[in-house]
């Protein structure tokens, strides 16, 4: 049985569009769809520039300095939306939930199922599994990509085997010297 339907793709829906922007909004849109949104959205001209402040406000969700900041950002951001569960069946996908009014605008569809999922990511797995990529806090490294933890241990530090690399070598080589 499936009950957490947002909490991993949403957030990591998220994750992704803070960590590689699209360039338009048929990318933003691009991207719901490879994180499975299927449902069409109603076009305006902003939507581009309201998606991205979406994303920058998820992002103070993400650099919040402790766990009660970090649900008081989430907790104005989903009241923000207002977004009341509902069941649907669309698409042959089976009856299930969405947290969000029919016909609404990307960015208000985004702000609804990205502040849900978040929330039910952050309770379900716990709230320290959202941050930036560990490797940042390194000097001189520049990666500050968004890490969601899907882990199994829940230890998730890095972006990528790559970041883990190069702090690895880079711890190894302050040992040494």
């Amino acid at each position: 049985m499936h009950l957490n339907p947002y909490g991993e793709y949403a957030v990591v829906l998220a994750a992704s569009l803070a960590n590689d922007w699209p360039a338009d909004r048929a990318g933003i849109e691009a991207r719901t769809r490879e994180f499975g949104m299927t449902q069409p959205f109603p076009e305006a001209p902003d939507d581009h520039a309201r998606t991205r402040l979406v994303i920058d406000e998820w992002l103070e969700v993400v650099d919040a300095p402790d766990e009660d900041s970090r649900a008081s950002t989430l907790n104005a951001q989903m009241a923000a939306v207002t977004a009341y569960p509902r069941l649907t069946d669309h698409d042959d996908e089976g009856w299930h939930l969405h947290y969000r009014d029919d016909g609404n605008s990307l960015p208000h569809v985004l702000a609804a199922v990205i502040s849900v999922g978040t929330a039910l990511h952050l309770t379900t797995r716990g709230m320290h599994r959202l941050r930036r990529c560990a490797a940042g806090e390194g000097p001189g490294d520049p990666c500050s990509a968004v890490v969601v933890d899907v882990t199994r241990n829940g230890r998730q530090r890095y972006c990528s085997v790559r970041c883990a690399n190069r702090a690895a070598v880079r711890r190894h080589r302050a040992r040494l010297a």
